[in-house]
């Protein structure tokens, strides 16, 4: 799940052309229900182009062609029997992530809708989320959601700040005979896609199926706006608001959208909405912080400006940043502090990894070397990066031999 913010535009925070989108998709609701917007209030639809190919929610969950057929083959109740008496869930979980046949990967270089992430074999946890419930109803097993309440990761990409969070999906327990309570089977089973991190003791909290959708659509809105296809990122982002009013991260990245389109009114309305119900939304103030002072209002943005250091210390990529400097002035010892330092509230971030492996080459930490390298492979969210770390290190290891 995605969120964009934007940056302060402070010396000691993001530059003012960088937005931030607060990760919408793994972003959770308000803890306290929130009473319906009006969501044409923030509306402006005469400023953009046509919409083009917004899912509706079923179609997010619909299965392709090549997806029944795959079920017709390998989910079929013959074929389960086949497997043992077994929990249908777990013949479930096993036919699609516990063989050779399907070969899914993690990707989070974008948000697919069911058909998709089984057409590419991919996707990020929303993906697969989908793509798990779109199989489980089909086996007529039902479904709930969590968003688990995990360490934000974040990235930047196309100018944007991207934040995000974490969901996952739970094939509830069957309808058993009395005999049967107490067996495995009377539990609910949670499947989750989080790729080398430990999410055991997280928190989770109930989703419904609206907010998942919008958070579809946010990430979408996220991906699509960081690629420059600004109208095409409204009309997500307004599917977003318009499907789960109370979901904040929605209309902060509608906000981002309006500002990207030089529409200053209508962002910092929305801005100052999201602020409305959530007064410790860090993207949303973020963002509200810059727009400020871009319009040279600096009397305004002060206080909030105040308030976003004492809630946001330590912004993301602050040290990172440093250390990039430090790199281009040839102090790469001071290069490698600052990178570890960001590691310290980053510690999966690959691209971090990268810079603190290429530290410690100029500083003949060969070992080092192979460690971030390694960790950035790792914790690479797409197949490109993965390939491109794994050949660093295997390049590396070649030269050891």
């Amino acid at each position: 799940m995605r969120s964009l913010s934007t940056g302060t535009g402070t010396g000691t925070r993001a530059s003012a052309a960088m937005m931030a989108i607060a990760a919408a998709l793994l972003a959770a609701c308000s803890a306290l229900p929130l009473a319906p917007l009006a969501p044409p209030r923030f509306l402006y639809d005469q400023h953009f182009g046509p919409a083009d190919g917004i899912q509706e929610q079923a179609d997010i969950f619909a299965l392709s062609p090549a997806m029944r057929a795959y079920a017709d083959q390998h989910l079929n109740p013959a074929a389960l029997r086949a497997q043992g008496p077994q929990d249908p869930r777990q013949a479930l979980l096993a036919a699609l992530y516990q063989n050779s046949r399907l070969r899914l990967r993690y990707d989070d270089s974008v948000t697919r809708t069911a058909a998709q992430a089984f057409e590419q074999r991919a996707g990020n946890c929303l993906s697969l989320v989908l793509m798990t419930a779109a199989f489980a109803r089909h086996l007529g097993l039902p479904v709930t959601y969590q968003v688990l309440d995990v360490v934000e990761t974040h990235e930047r990409r196309g100018g944007l700040y991207l934040s995000s969070g974490h969901v996952n999906v739970v094939l509830q327990r069957r309808a058993l005979p009395p005999l049967r309570r107490g067996t495995a089977e009377d539990a609910d089973l949670v499947v989750d896609f989080l790729p080398g991190r430990d999410v055991a003791g997280a928190r989770a909290r109930p989703l419904d199926e609206a907010t998942l959708t919008a958070m579809f659509h946010n990430n979408r809105a996220a991906e699509l706006l960081a690629a420059g296809l600004t109208s095409q990122s409204y009309w997500r982002a307004r599917a977003a608001v318009l499907q789960a009013p109370a979901f904040m991260p929605a209309l902060n990245t509608l906000a981002v959208v309006y500002q990207r389109a030089g529409l200053a009114d209508a962002a910092e309305q929305a801005y100052r909405q999201v602020l409305h119900s959530e007064p410790h939304n860090v993207a949303a103030l973020g963002n509200l912080v810059g727009s400020l002072q871009r319009q040279s209002r600096l009397a305004e943005a002060e206080p909030l400006a105040r308030l976003l250091a004492r809630l946001q210390p330590r912004p993301p990529f602050q040290a990172f940043d440093s250390g990039r400097l430090a790199m281009q002035a040839g102090d790469h010892q001071r290069a490698k502090r600052l990178f570890e330092q960001e590691l310290e509230h980053q510690p999966h971030q690959a691209e971090v990894h990268h810079w603190a492996a290429m530290a410690n080459w100029h500083l003949g930490n060969q070992r080092l070397v192979a460690y971030h390298l390694g960790l950035a492979r790792d914790y690479s969210s797409t197949q490109s990066d993965q390939h491109r770390y794994s050949a660093k290190l295997q390049s590396l290891r070649t030269l050891a031999q």
